[in-house]
C-alpha cells in the first residue's frame, strides 16, 4: 500500500485525535483502516477477518470513551488490530507479529491503552468486572468496557463473570460482538424499531424517571410499577427471546448494526448513562470489506501471508496437523469407538475431513476446553475411545479435569496435543512450552513426543490399544524435520543414534532430534564421537534409556519446553538415583515468557540448534585437551 494514500492514520497518535475528526470523516477513516489491515496482514500473517469486522465498532468505542482512563478490555486480543491503529501504533504496524515488533494481541508493555495481555478467550468480563469493582471502591467514576466475541460465550468463565457482575452497580459495559450466532431473535421492522428506541438516551432516561416516580407512590405505586414491568416484559418477549443477560442483572441493548458508526456512538453514549451493568449486543460481519474474507471467514481468521488480489494464501504442505487428521479418519473407519472432540478448532487441528465423514462421532464443544476433557471422560465411560485434539497452549486450561475426571478415574482418554513447543509469531500466550511439565506431575499418564509422522502413527496405536489411562501424543506446529538417512526407528520407548559407547551424549526428544542428529554428524566428521539418545516416550521414561547413557562422562539435554518440571530435570534425577558421576547440562526455556519470532529463530536464540549444540560440545572437549 502506498503510504501517500494515508490521510488519517498518520495523524492519529491517540484517541483524542480521533475525537477531533468531523463525523463526515469517520467512514473514509474506516475504509483507510481496512486497506491498512489487508495490506499489512497479507505480508505478516495474522488475524484478519475478525479485525475487519470491528472497524466501525472500535472507532465508536474510542469516540465515546476516554482511554486509558476508561479501560477497554478486548476478548480475544486478536480482534484489537484496529484498536492498535487508533492508539498511536500505525507507524510500527508493519512489524505486527514480527520479532522485536508489536504483538498480535493486546500487550500492556506496548501501550497504556492495552489493559491486559489477552491471548486466550473468555476472560474479559471477569477482568473488566475486577477493574469496575476497583473503580467503585475508589469512587473514580470511570468506565470499564469489555469487548467480547460471540465465540467466547461458549466458555463457562463468561457466565461465571456475568453472574457476579450483574448483581453490582458498577460502570461496566459488555459489548457482545456477534458475528456468527444469534443470541437474541430479531423479527421484522417492529423489532428493529424497538431496538433503536431502546438504544436512545431519551428512552432510557424517561423509563428510569417513570420507575422512580411510580415507586414513590405508596402501595398503589409499587403495584403499578410491577404491573408495568410485567407488561413490558410480556410485550418485549413478543418480539425478542428472553435474554439470560437481563436475568443476571444486566440492562440488555440491541442487537444493533455494528457497522453504523452513528448508531453505535448513540448506543454507547446511552449505555454510559445507565446506573447498572449494560450488555450491548452488536451484529457485525466477519471479514467486512474484503470479499475473500467475507466468503471464507474461517480461513481468514488466522492466516499466513496471502495474495490480496487472488485471496490465495501460502500453504505449508504436509504438517503433523494434517497427518493427524488423515490418521484419525483411517483409524475411525476400522474402529467405531473412536470419537474426536475439539474446542472450536476443527480446522486448526486438522479435523475438517473427519467432521464430514464421521459427523456422529465428531464433537465441537466451542471454546470450552475444560468441558471437553470431562465430556471425553463420559464418552470413555460409555465405551468410546475419545480423542481431544487441542493446542498445547489451550490444554493449560484443563489441568483440573485431566487429574480429577481422567487420570483419577482411570479412564482411557487420548490427548492429541498440537502446536507443542515453539509456535512462533503468536508469541507468549500461544507457545506450547508448559504441557510436558504439568502433565508430568499427574500420576498414571503416558506422554509421547514423536519426531516423524511414522512415529506419530505408532504412538496413536499405542495410545488406543496398548497404554492404559490418559495418554498424550504431542507434536509441533508445521511438518516433520529432516532425520538422517541412516536413522532406523525402533518405535519403542527410545532410540540411540550415532556412537553407542561415546563418552558424550546428547539427550532430547521431538523436533529437536533433527538438530541433535545434525550436531552429532558434524562432530563425528571432526573426529568427536557423540551419541544421541532420542526419547520417544517421555513419560514414563524407560529405565533402560537411563542405563544406556549411565557410563557417559558428559550428557547434554535439550528440551523445547520449560526447564522447571521438564523432562530434563526428571532425567537428571533418574541418573543421580542410578549413581551417575559425570557432568550434566540442561538447555531449555528457563523462567521466562517467549516473545514472538519465527520458530527457527527461537530454536537458535535459545541454543537448541545444531550449531549451538556442536559448539558447546567442542568447547567442552577443548578444555579436556
Amino acid at each position: 500500500m502506498n503510504t501517500d494514500d494515508i490521510k488519517y492514520l498518520d495523524n492519529i497518535n491517540s484517541p483524542d485525535d480521533l475525537k477531533r475528526l468531523d463525523e463526515s470523516e469517520l467512514e473514509p477513516l474506516a475504509a483507510e483502516i481496512r486497506r491498512v489491515l489487508i495490506d499489512t496482514v497479507s505480508q505478516t500473517g495474522g488475524h484478519l477477518a475478525s479485525n475487519l469486522g470491528v472497524v466501525e465498532l472500535t472507532i465508536a468505542i474510542h469516540r465515546t470513551f476516554d482511554s486509558p482512563r476508561d479501560r477497554i478490555v478486548w476478548d480475544v486480543g486478536h480482534q484489537a488490530y484496529v484498536h492498535k491503529l487508533l492508539t498511536g501504533r500505525y507507524g510500527v504496524f508493519s512489524t505486527l507479529r514480527q520479532e522485536d515488533g508489536i504483538s498480535g494481541f493486546c500487550h500492556p508493555n506496548e501501550s497504556e491503552h492495552d489493559t491486559f495481555y489477552s491471548g486466550h478467550s473468555g476472560t474479559s468480563v471477569s477482568a473488566s468486572y475486577g477493574l469496575a469493582a476497583a473503580n467503585m471502591i475508589k469512587h473514580s467514576g470511570d468506565y470499564t468496557v469489555a469487548v467480547i466475541g460471540d465465540g467466547s460465550f461458549t466458555g463457562g468463565l463468561v457466565y461465571e463473570a456475568l453472574n457476579n457482575a450483574g448483581r453490582s452497580n458498577s460502570k461496566l459495559i459488555v459489548i457482545l460482538n456477534d458475528n456468527q450466532m444469534s443470541i437474541s431473535k430479531n423479527v421484522g421492522s417492529v423489532a428493529n424499531y424497538l431496538t433503536r428506541i431502546r438504544s436512545k438516551k431519551r428512552y432510557v432516561r424517561m423509563k428510569a424517571k417513570m420507575e422512580l416516580i411510580l415507586e414513590k407512590i405508596p402501595l398503589v405505586g409499587h403495584r403499578t410499577a410491577m404491573a408495568l414491568f410485567r407488561l413490558k416484559t410480556h410485550l418485549k418477549n413478543l418480539f425478542y427471546e428472553s435474554t439470560i443477560f437481563e436475568k443476571m442483572g444486566f440492562r440488555y441493548m440491541g442487537p444493533i448494526d455494528g457497522h453504523n458508526i452513528d448508531l453505535l456512538c448513540e448506543a454507547l453514549d446511552t449505555a454510559r448513562d445507565i446506573d447498572s451493568p449494560v450488555l450491548l449486543h452488536v451484529k457485525t460481519v466477519k471479514g467486512k470489506g474484503y470479499d475473500y474474507a467475507e466468503k471464507d471467514p474461517s480461513h481468514f481468521h488466522g492466516i499466513s501471508n496471502f495474495n490480496i488480489d487472488s485471496g490465495e494464501w501460502v500453504t505449508g504442505g504436509d504438517t503433523f496437523c494434517n497427518e493427524f487428521g488423515e490418521l484419525m479418519c483411517k483409524m475411525a473407519a476400522k474402529d467405531k469407538r473412536i470419537t474426536l472432540i475439539t474446542a472450536a478448532m476443527s480446522l486448526g487441528t486438522g479435523l475438517t475431513k473427519f467432521s464430514e465423514q464421521y459427523s456422529e462421532r465428531f464433537f465441537d464443544v466451542g471454546i470450552a476446553e475444560e468441558h471437553a476433557v470431562t465430556f471425553a471422560s463420559g464418552l470413555s465411560k460409555g465405551g468410546m475411545l475419545p480423542v481431544f485434539a487441542v493446542y498445547s497452549t489451550f490444554l493449560q486450561r484443563c489441568y483440573d479435569q485431566i487429574i480429577h475426571d481422567g487420570a483419577m478415574q482411570g479412564l482411557k482418554l487420548v490427548l492429541a496435543i498440537d502446536r507443542a513447543g515453539f509456535v512462533g509469531d503468536d508469541g507468549e500466550s500461544h507457545n506450547g512450552l508448559y504441557d510436558v511439565a504439568f502433565l508430568q506431575s499427574i500420576p498414571d499418564i503416558t506422554v509421547y513426543s514423536p519426531s516423524t509422522y511414522d512415529e506419530m502413527r505408532a504412538d496413536f496405536v499405542n495410545a488406543f490399544y496398548h497404554d492404559k489411562g490418559v495418554t498424550a501424543v504431542r507434536y509441533p506446529r508445521g511438518g516433520e524435520t529432516d532425520v538422517p538417512e541412516d536413522y532406523v526407528p525402533s518405535f519403542g520407548a527410545y532410540d540411540i543414534y550415532g556412537s553407542r559407547r561415546s563418552d558424550t551424549f546428547i539427550v532430547t526428544y521431538g523436533r529437536l532430534f533433527s538438530q541433535a542428529a545434525k550436531a552429532a554428524r558434524e562432530l563425528m566428521d571432526g573426529n568427536i564421537q557423540v551419541g544421541v539418545l532420542k526419547l520417544n516416550r517421555i513419560r514414563p521414561i524407560d529405565p533402560e534409556a537411563v542405563k544406556a547413557v549411565l557410563g557417559a562422562g558428559h550428557i547434554f539435554f535439550y528440551e523445547e519446553g520449560v526447564r522447571s518440571g521438564g523432562i530434563g530435570e526428571k532425567f537428571a534425577s533418574l541418573l543421580l538415583e542410578e549413581g551417575y558421576r559425570g557432568t550434566y547440562e540442561i538447555t531449555a526455556v528457563n523462567d521466562c515468557f517467549v516473545k514472538q519470532a519465527k520458530v527457527g529463530r527461537l530454536i537458535e536464540k535459545y541454543g537448541m540448534d545444531s550449531r549451538s549444540m556442536a559448539d558447546r560440545i567442542r568447547k567442552l572437549k577443548a578444555t579436556e585437551v
